[in-house]
């Protein structure tokens, strides 16, 4: 082992130990790595500024700007008020709607505010039915995270395993490549919570004065910062109820149906769509620019960077090479189909006690060295990556948005283990079946 392998390991241990002691933020953390790796040379500054205008920064930035003029048009506040009479007419079942609706958008839209503001009406919809909220508020937190794996911008981790794959020399996943996969893994999740997770969890009373801005609160003060999945960052932007401006409402929207548009048909990247998209609702007053800066959640992106940098340092000192072929060298003789299986599940684990970006770097390089070695599609085993980084479930503490739900439905910490573990294994197992459906070797 040489000298940079060694110090690139010691970071890299220290990086995953300091994520699970989670006593810093995980962003400080990621950073403060990337930091050491220039100083001690193992990476130079050219690497350092690439990972910090990598696509997937690029892009994530540029969609949190756009998300984010959608919100302060109040478009979000009205569909949830209208969904929310829709509710008091049909019963239990438009709650089930709604927590398939915040699914939905969440293939599209960063989670955390359609969760911030759908949990309290979750909440005081149940209340008014007479059923206990807290046997959907896991859900809605699970359907935003299971919908978030039916597009290549539904999660930072897609964002962030499709750009370490173009780095590797792999081609680029197309917005909706992955979503054949992402489907038949969400609507078996998305059934397995509507027959099950309210048997699983005890019925009780939620904090009935808990509201929308206090759930953002909760979420602030009581994440734990390295285990949040990559997702820290204020939630209490999109706490305050907006009226809806219309022409607001209707160019952010146009403009975001034009961003994905245009990036399905590969007319460009979608850094490049979403940076112009973003750059155009300023340009036409949808969102000022000072309004564009807040709604970036530079939290998220530095996090982001800080572990790219570290990807690169594992892939330039061959460290990523000589793990993978220890790896491989313990799976002599295994089919490509059992190692994927294998990745998927240790991908799984990890992402339950690491922040997503860190599952993604850690494993991408892993992944195509796998497949290159048993000669098959790294296809196959990146969407394992992109499918089972993101689910986390057994958890309060897995991602921001169980959090939020985890305070306001006054759950405690073996209920996400009796709702999450049956449904990882349920994800692992679809999961891997709907990826050789659709992604052959």
């Amino acid at each position: 082992m040489t000298f940079e392998q060694a110090l690139t390991l010691l970071v890299l241990a220290a990086v995953v130990t300091a994520l699970i002691w989670d006593k810093v933020r995980s962003d400080v953390v990621a950073l403060a790595g990337a930091a050491f790796l220039l100083m001690t040379g193992v990476v130079r500054p050219v690497e350092v500024q690439s990972a910090f205008a990598s696509p997937a920064i690029i892009a994530l930035a540029s969609l949190f700007v756009i998300a984010y003029a959608m919100e302060l048009s109040g478009l979000l506040d009205t569909a949830i008020r209208k969904v929310v009479a829709l509710c008091k007419r049909i019963g239990t079942a438009g709650l089930w709607i709604l927590i398939g609706l915040a699914g939905g958008a969440s293939a599209f839209l960063n989670n955390t505010p359609i969760v911030v503001l759908s949990a309290p009406v979750v909440r005081d919809v149940a209340n008014s039915l007479g059923r206990s909220p807290k046997c959907y508020l896991i859900p809605l937190s699970y359907a935003a995270v299971l919908g978030g794996c039916c597009t290549l911008i539904g999660t930072s981790t897609n964002l962030l395993v499709n750009d370490m794959a173009m780095v590797a020399g792999q081609p680029r996943f197309g917005i909706f490549e992955i979503t054949p996969a992402g489907l038949m893994v969400a609507a078996a999740g998305g059934l397995y919570l509507l027959l099950f997770s309210t048997r699983l969890v005890k019925a009780g009373n939620g904090e009935p004065k808990a509201s929308a801005s206090e759930a953002a609160h909760a979420a602030e003060n009581f994440r734990e910062p390295g285990l949040a999945g990559g997702l820290i960052g204020s939630a209490e932007p999109f706490a305050k109820q907006v009226e809806l401006r219309p022409w607001a409402a209707l160019t952010s929207s146009l403009v975001f149906v034009g961003v994905v548009t245009l990036a399905a048909l590969n007319v460009a990247p979608i850094a490049a769509c979403a940076f112009a998209g973003a750059v155009l609702l300023i340009l036409l007053r949808v969102i000022t620019a000072t309004e564009a800066y807040s709604g970036l959640r530079p939290e998220v992106l530095m996090l982001i960077a800080g572990m790219v940098v570290l990807g690169i340092a594992l892939d330039e000192t061959g460290l990523a090479g000589s793990a993978t072929a220890l790896l491989l060298g313990s799976m002599d003789g295994m089919s490509p189909l059992l190692a994927l299986v294998i990745l998927y599940g240790t991908t799984l684990f990890a992402t339950e006690i690491l922040s997503n970006a860190t599952v993604a770097v850690l494993f991408t390089p892993i992944a195509v060295s796998m497949a290159e070695a048993f000669a098959v599609s790294p296809r196959p085993f990146l969407v394992a990556i992109m499918l089972a980084g993101s689910a986390a479930f057994a958890t309060p503490f897995g991602y921001q948005t169980n959090v939020i739900v985890y305070q306001m439905g006054g759950y405690n910490y073996l209920d996400f283990v009796k709702v999450g573990i049956p449904l990882n294994l349920i994800t692992w197992v679809v999961g891997v079946i709907a990826i050789q459906m659709y992604f052959p070797f």
